[in-house]
């Protein structure tokens, strides 16, 4: 038998598909991606690979009356995989991912800028002997810094197309001429691949053709026909990498034992690796000899480079960062809280044509206090969450995101941690859920992990109204230094740094213990600044959009129906009986149709807190109101918190009830502050004493009270130890904050 290329592979199954496949390729900070939602638009998916948590992009390209399937694969510098990400590309490329065929060509995104280091992934795709076309992108930029590329002497030099494109224009006539060579690409004879490194090709095909010879698709779990001589090629000269990782799961421990063999023989003074990066650099470097002419070393400075020394330098670029993240924060507090009050408002506006319209009982509770209060509850975070991904991505397609985790990669590198975790742990101060499916951009298992668990911490969105309520009722309103500095204030700063403590010192302590590893070295390429494509960065709002709603609203719905059934059942006769006896009374007695209405819904606040207490919430609260004793909460303080273990924000709506306020109140009720600051023990102690409202503040800065981030770390870790975790140590954490509160104060 002999060794299957790529290449036969899909020769084989161009017949059998009714769609041509192609697969996106290039180096991060390329505009690739902006360049897949250009080709694409709104005719797109995103979902994960099969078993991994990588995410897959995949949408509809047509052309003329003819649709192709694009997908964007993840941005890798080459085909050495190190990391799932670029196991992910590299395995589509080889067609080893189940539901996706392999493609009928690629499409190799570079960077007009940076043309040599990019070439280095695009020789290495015009290896595999799939058709492929360059896309030269941000030939502006490159004509902006006196950057001349001769296209087609380039092409000729490849022996593929060339087509220069500028993702980032608002006119896209350069897309034309790509969609059309992708056209042809499709319908190509497979070209003759590359010959560098000749004798480890020779001696990778005698390998390849062996083990197909000595294994039959039939044994064991191998799924293959044929080992294609390209992935032995890889596992050969990149050792330790996802190449060999694959074929020793899939032949044994005797495999990298011949794979070190060749390697011994085929090394003369320098590694595999090394020798493949010299000889294709030198390789690239030939053709671009007379190709590419840039600016002599020694012109003056650029722009750009005048405004790197602003941005990187370690004091201006420190204050810069702050001045910019305080005004994103600023605009994710003000802006939302406009469209977040008419969501609120239009759940208010429903729960009650709910209630007008359906007769009285469980089904109109069911859907006004679950359905409509559950829906409401994740949609109401909504706008805070795309105002502060619209930002993150303004600056990330702009330059200056991967030039401020440069800058922030100093101050994490002492808990253990690199500039990589920046961006996922700001994302966390609106929701840990995107924050942690951020974490893919990770490199490293080890970081990825502790971010993961350090995410949480950050003071997100769900948070702000427990603190609301209770600084609101305990903290009084003074002012210092003329005014400028609120008490108020300071104590919300002082829970978000306890929140950044917490997750910086969780951190610190992972990467001691149970993620004891080195810090990598922090790699990464600052990107050319750019005016960010609005249509692009569009489509990534709604794709982020639509991530938070599936994956965190399904779970935070599911739980808000679960708390709604726990605080509703049983029911109590009795109590609706001596309520509908008293409502007589009340409507006999009472004349002014104001102050009759005013007293009836006293009265059903009273009913609803009464039933709370009996329903089983109010029980399980009581069961274990002693484990919360210590901390100074009574049995409806135990409930309310019990509660809000699936999604924080649900205290409020329960904390209402069970002090007979009100289920539709929200943290600014007056009425419910006042029953907060007056709420007692049987023996006339209040219950909310300075340190009772500060530890309760603690637990809620602390705690992992959110089932949506529980689910979605499962989902990134594959496994539910994380997640357990995450929730016992946060939670521990929280109770123990809460007692020393409580116990000093």
């Amino acid at each position: 038998m002999t060794a299957t290329k790529p290449s036969e592979l899909i020769a084989s199954d161009k017949n059998q598909k009714t769609q041509a496949t192609i697969a996106v390729v290039g180096n991060p900070n390329t505009g690739k991606s902006t360049l897949f939602n250009l080709l694409t638009g709104m005719r797109q998916k995103v979902a994960n690979y099969p078993g991994v948590t990588v995410e897959k992009r995949v949408g509809e390209l047509q052309i003329g009356e003819h649709n192709f399937q694009l997908i964007d694969l993840p941005g890798t510098y080459s085909l050495a995989a190190h990391s799932p990400d670029e196991r992910a590309a590299i395995d589509v490329l080889l067609g080893h991912i189940a539901d996706i065929p392999p493609p009928d060509a690629v499409l190799v995104v570079i960077d007009a800028t940076n043309i040599k280091r990019n070439l280095f992934v695009a020789t290495e795709v015009l290896e595999l002997g799939i058709p492929v076309v360059i896309a030269l992108n941000m030939v502006d930029i490159a004509e902006s810094q006196h950057i001349s590329i001769d296209v087609n002497a380039l092409a000729a030099r490849l022996n593929t197309p060339v087509i220069p494109t500028i993702a980032a224009a608002k006119r896209h006539e350069s897309l034309e001429p790509l969609k059309a060579a992708l056209a042809k690409a499709v319908n190509e004879n497979v070209k003759k691949p590359w010959a560098l490194l000749e004798d480890v090709q020779q001696a990778a095909e005698e390998l390849a053709t062996t083990i197909n010879a000595e294994h039959t698709p039939q044994e064991s779990s191998i799924k293959e026909e044929a080992v294609a001589a390209y992935e032995v090629l890889r596992a050969l000269v990149d050792k330790g990498g996802e190449a060999e990782k694959r074929l020793v799961e899939l032949f044994g421990d005797d495999l990298q034992q011949r794979l070190q063999a060749q390697r011994d023989l085929l090394t003369v003074g320098q590694t595999l690796a090394e020798r493949d990066a010299n000889e294709r650099y030198a390789h690239i470097s030939k053709i671009l000899d007379g190709v590419v002419r840039a600016p002599n070393d020694g012109q003056q400075i650029s722009f750009a480079e005048r405004v790197d020394q602003i941005v990187s330098h370690p004091i201006i670029g420190s204050l810069l960062f702050v001045l910019v993240m305080g005004t994103v924060f600023q605009a994710v507090f003000s802006w939302a809280t406009p469209i977040m009050d008419l969501i609120d408002g239009t759940a208010g506006w429903v729960t009650e044509w709910l209630y007008a319209t359906l007769p009285e009982g469980a089904i109109a509770s069911l859907l006004a206090d679950g359905v409509v209060a559950g829906v409401g509850s994740v949609v109401i975070f909504l706008p805070q969450i795309l105002i502060l991904f619209a930002f993150i991505i303004v600056l990330e397609d702009s330059g200056y995101m991967a030039r401020a985790a440069f800058l922030m990669d100093r101050s994490m590198r002492w808990c253990g941690l690199s500039g990589h975790s920046f961006v996922p742990m700001l994302s966390s101060f609106a929701c840990a859920v995107p924050a942690i499916m951020g974490t893919r951009v990770i490199p490293d298992t080890r970081d990825r992990i502790a971010t993961i668990l350090a995410a949480p911490f950050m003071t997100c969105s769900a948070r702000l109204p427990v603190y609301a309520l209770l600084i609101a009722a305990f903290v009084p309103q003074q002012n210092y230094f003329y005014g400028l500095i609120n008490l108020q204030g300071l104590v919300l700063l002082g829970l978000y740094l306890l929140g950044i403590a917490g997750g910086v010192l969780t951190a610190f302590l992972l990467k001691r213990t149970i993620l004891r590893g080195a810090t990598p070295t922090f790699l990464m390429e600052l990107p050319p600044y750019r005016t960010p494509n609005i249509k692009s960065v569009l489509m990534r709002l709604v794709e982020r959009a639509k991530a938070f709603l599936v994956r965190a609203g399904t779970v935070i719905f599911f739980v808000s129906v679960v708390i709604w059934s726990l605080a509703y059942f049983p029911r109590s006769d009795i109590l609706v009986a001596d309520f509908e006896r008293q409502k007589r009374a009340v409507e006999s007695s009472m004349q002014i149709e104001a102050e009759r209405e005013q007293a009836i819904a006293v009265l059903e606040n009273e009913l609803a807190a009464a039933q709370m207490e009996q329903s089983l919430l109010g029980r399980m609260g009581k069961t274990i109101a002693p484990v919360f004793k210590p901390l100074g909460w009574d049995w409806k303080l135990s409930a309310a918190v019990l509660a809000s273990f699936p999604a924080r924000e649900v205290v409020i709506a329960v904390l209402g009830t069970t002090y007979a306020v009100g289920s539709d109140v929200d943290e600014d009720d007056e009425g419910l502050r006042d029953r907060v600051r007056n709420a007692t023990w049987p023996d006339g102690r209040k219950v909310f004493t300075p340190g009772t409202a500060l530890g309760l503040m603690v637990f809620y800065a602390l705690c992992l009270q959110c089932a949506a981030t529980v689910v979605v770390i499962y989902r990134e870790t594959n496994s539910w130890r994380w997640p357990a975790f995450a929730w016992t140590y946060m939670t521990t954490l929280g109770y123990l904050g809460a007692l020393a509160c409580a116990q000093l104060g």
